[in-house]
């Protein structure tokens, strides 16, 4: 008994207190009502600011009016603040309870994102918007100018990325082609040093054929002093053996000296001989004596 007797309390208090809530939604949904018609009022005439006002208020009054956030983002939109009307349309879409509603927050999405050109993020809100009311005519214009959009910002992008390539690839082939120029030059430079070297070579080969021939010169120079003095050397010998055949008698042949004082010898014998002979006749000769008075 007692169970059913609290049982009974604890319904009475639930749909007591629910009922309380609901009440008091009811209340604020209200009065976010009024701020939204206010605000509505003051951008009408022109007063942005406090129509901006009296939008904020409405917003944080009530989480179920989504006319508060849509009006607002659509005043963002006419002042081409896009950031902030995307923010309050989304914000609109999400609180939307009817089909209605959520198609149009979806729609004006779509219309920032086509400002932005996001068209890819576009064409999905225009979409989404669809789902909430396929009838819509301008929802379908906006979606197919939002393909052909997508679609030609995609070959643009397509081109850009091969103009990029290309530009990578002439860059890459300007840059092989100043390694080449380099290298050739570097390569040009070697030869030309080379050549110097070579040249260099030359030249001290040069100097030193010209050295050689006057080498050469001396040589053939010296080959005929060599052959000169070989030819009196040759001679040399020859006069030598004369010399020796003029001053050394051969076996049983007397030098021409020899047989000068040979001659010389036998005269001087001849003489004294002869001396002595004279000698024997003056001695042996009678004298006379002859007075000179």
């Amino acid at each position: 008994m007692k169970k059913y007797i609290l049982l009974i309390v604890f319904l009475f208090g639930y749909f007591g207190i629910s009922q309380d809530e609901e009440k008091e939604k009811a209340k604020a949904l209200e009065a976010s009502k009024n701020y939204t018609w206010n605000a509505n009022k003051n951008l009408s005439e022109d007063k942005f600011v406090d129509a901006e006002a009296e939008y904020r208020k409405a917003i944080s009054k009530s989480s179920e009016n989504a006319a508060a956030p849509y009006n607002l983002g659509n005043a963002y939109y006419k002042k081409e603040t896009y950031s902030e009307a995307f923010g309050r349309f989304k914000q609109a879409g999400e609180v939307a309870t009817s089909k209605a509603d959520k198609h149009k927050a979806y729609h004006n999405m779509g219309n920032v994102f086509m400002k932005r050109k996001e068209y890819e993020k576009a064409v999905e809100a225009y979409k989404e918007a669809l789902r909430n009311n396929p009838k819509d005519e301008e929802t379908r214009y906006n979606l197919a100018l939002a393909k052909e959009m997508l679609k030609k910002q995609q070959d643009e992008q397509k081109n850009d990325q091969n103009k990029d390539q290309d530009k990578d690839q002439d860059k890459k082939d300007q840059d092989k082609k100043d390694k080449e120029d380099k290298n050739k030059d570097k390569k040009d430079g070697d030869e030309g040093d080379k050549g110097d070297k070579d040249k260099e070579e030359e030249k001290k080969d040069g100097d030193k054929g010209d050295k050689g021939d006057q080498g050469e010169e001396e040589k053939e120079d010296n080959k005929e002093g060599e052959g000169d003095e070989k030819k009196e050397d040759k001679k040399q010998p020859n006069q030598g053996d004369q010399q020796q055949e003029k001053s050394q008698p051969r076996p049983n042949q007397l030098s021409k000296q020899q047989v000068q004082n040979l001659l010389e010898a036998m005269q001087n014998e001849e003489k004294k001989v002869k001396d002595k002979i004279d000698a024997k006749k003056v001695k042996g000769a009678k004298v006379k004596n002859e007075k000179d008075w």
